[in-house]
């Protein structure tokens, strides 16, 4: 992924008011991100933790997508699960359900899509090897190679992006 400024970020978003996108705070250590290893910008809000984002490049400029973290944790007596964006198995704690309001006047109206995302949202990480889930089993054998891995990671990100944005009119700000 190409760097990218706080400006750019910033007017990224599709599914938030130009004020909310305004007053998102970037990551602590966004001076240092490793961008030749991400596919995607993903951060969860260090001045609000109930708040991520999720900034995706595409060929016509980058494209913010504003998401909810849950409030509780689950309770379930499940030991692991699963990205649903990079495949990497990680104990209960490591995975969460983030949901966005959809773009335009659905999103407006209260309506989202969820999917069950990494927590740390480092699936960029995960799928190069660079970082390894706390889970021992998170990463299961696989006869693909890392640019295979990293096309499904955003097969599916490009996914639930579409779902995001369908049938919005979105204007770049």
């Amino acid at each position: 992924m190409e760097a990218l400024s706080e400006k750019q970020i910033r007017a990224s978003f599709v599914n938030c008011t130009k004020g909310d996108a305004a007053r998102l705070r970037l990551p602590l250590d966004f001076a240092a991100t490793p961008w030749a290893d991400l596919d995607f910008l993903g951060w969860v809000d260090p001045g609000a933790p109930l708040r991520a984002h999720l900034v995706v490049p595409r060929a016509e400029g980058p494209l913010g997508i504003s998401l909810r973290v849950p409030s509780v944790g689950r309770t379930s007596a499940v030991k692991s699960s699963l990205c649903q964006l990079c495949l990497t198995g990680h104990a209960s704690s490591g995975v969460t359900l983030l949901a966005a309001p959809l773009a335009g006047a659905r999103g407006r109206e209260g309506n989202t899509v969820g999917t069950y995302v990494c927590a740390d949202l480092a699936c960029s990480l995960y799928v190069r090897g660079k970082r390894v889930p706390k889970l021992r089993a998170g990463r299961q054998e696989e006869s693909l190679t890392v640019e295979e891995r990293v096309a499904r990671l955003m097969d599916h990100l490009n996914a639930f992006v579409a779902r995001v944005t369908a049938g919005a009119d979105i204007a770049r700000r």
